[in-house]
C-alpha cells in the first residue's frame, strides 16, 4: 500500500512499526517521505497515495474523496507554531507588516489569522509565502517584519537572536481549552483497505513505537538530516500523545473548532463538519 509522511521524527516514530513489517495483518508499505505542503496539494489534485500525512487545515478542500483516520496524526498541547520577530515588541507592532508564512493551506496559518484577527488592530499587512527553513534568517536579516514558524524551530529561534511574540498554541488553548490540530492521517475513501483497518494498524504502529523507543530510533534519526538527538526526542515528546494513537472526543473537537472558526471567517470553503467523523 502506497503511503506519504514526512521524514520528520514525528511522522518517523509513528510509522517505523508498520513500515518494517511488525504490524500484523497491515500490509507492506510503500513510502514516499514529502513535507506536509506537498502531500496537501496531491490531496487537493487528488493525485497521492491511499494514504497522506496533511494538515489539518487542508480537510475542507478534501473531506468529499478522503477520510479523515482516527489515529497517527498531531495534536497536542504546548505544541503549537510561533509568531517570531527581530526585536522585542508589542503585537500591535505587526500592524500592516510583511509577514512570512511557511504555506497559506497549513493549521500554523489559519491559527495566525485567527489569532491577528483578534489581537492585531488594522490587521498584518503582506503575507509571504516561504520555505519554513527560510523564515527565520529571512526574519534576522530585516528582509521580513515576522515570521509564523512550526516544527523544531521551536527549539532553535534563539539560536538566531529572535523573539517569540505569541505562541499560538498557548493563545489557542487558553481560548478554546482544547489541543491545537497539527497534523492530519487521511485515506481515500475509494481504497480497497477500510478506514477501520487503517487506523486499527496506525495505532499499533504508534503503541509498537512507545513500547520500542531504542530500535525505533534508529529509523527516526536516518531520517532526521542534521537534526541533533536532543532535538528529536523533544519533537517526539511534543508531537506524539494519546491524540496520535486516537482522537478522542476531544480530538474531534478541537478540529471542529478550528476548521468551523475558519469557515466563519471565510479561510477555508464551507463543507459538511459532519464528514470529520464519517
Amino acid at each position: 500500500m502506497k503511503i506519504a509522511f514526512s521524514p520528520c521524527p514525528n511522522d518517523t516514530f509513528v510509522f517505523y512499526a508498520w513500515a518494517h513489517g511488525h504490524i500484523e495483518e497491515a500490509p507492506p508499505l510503500d513510502v514516499t517521505y514529502a513535507d506536509i505542503d506537498k502531500t496537501n496539494y496531491w490531496a487537493f489534485d487528488r493525485v497521492g497515495p491511499d494514504v497522506m500525512k496533511i494538515s489539518y487545515a487542508a480537510l475542507p478542500w478534501v473531506l468529499e474523496d478522503y477520510a479523515l483516520l482516527p489515529s497517527g496524526g498531531a495534536l497536542g498541547r504546548g505544541c503549537g507554531p510561533l509568531v517570531l520577530t527581530k526585536d522585542q515588541q508589542d503585537v500591535s507592532a505587526l500592524s500592516g507588516q510583511r509577514v512570512a508564512v511557511p504555506s497559506d493551506r497549513s493549521t500554523a496559518y489559519l491559527l495566525f489569522r485567527l489569532w491577528a484577527a483578534r489581537k492585531v488592530e488594522g490587521g498584518v499587512g503582506e503575507i509571504v509565502i516561504m520555505p519554513f527553513d527560510e523564515i527565520m534568517p529571512a526574519v534576522q536579516n530585516g528582509e521580513i517584519d515576522a515570521g509564523l514558524v512550526i516544527h523544531e524551530a521551536r527549539f532553535t529561534y534563539q539560536n538566531y537572536g529572535l523573539h517569540m511574540l505569541q505562541d499560538l498554541g498557548n493563545w489557542w488553548e487558553e481560548d478554546t481549552g482544547l489541543p491545537i490540530p497539527l497534523g492530519a492521517i487521511i485515506a481515500k475513501r475509494s481504497s480497497s483497505y477500510e478506514a477501520d483497518s487503517l487506523a486499527k494498524w496506525a495505532k499499533a504502529s504508534v503503541d509498537y513505537a512507545w513500547a520500542h523507543p531504542e530500535e525505533t530510533n534508529v529509523y527516526v534519526m536516518s531520517h532526521a538530516q542534521e537534526m541533533s538527538q536532543d532535538v528529536a526526542s523533544a519533537h517526539i515528546d511534543l508531537y506524539v500523545n494519546e491524540f496520535t494513537r486516537e482522537l478522542g472526543e476531544d480530538g474531534y473537537a478541537a478540529i471542529e473548532s478550528l476548521l468551523g472558526r475558519a469557515m466563519e471567517e471565510g479561510l477555508v470553503p464551507a463543507f459538511d463538519l459532519a464528514k470529520i467523523r464519517k
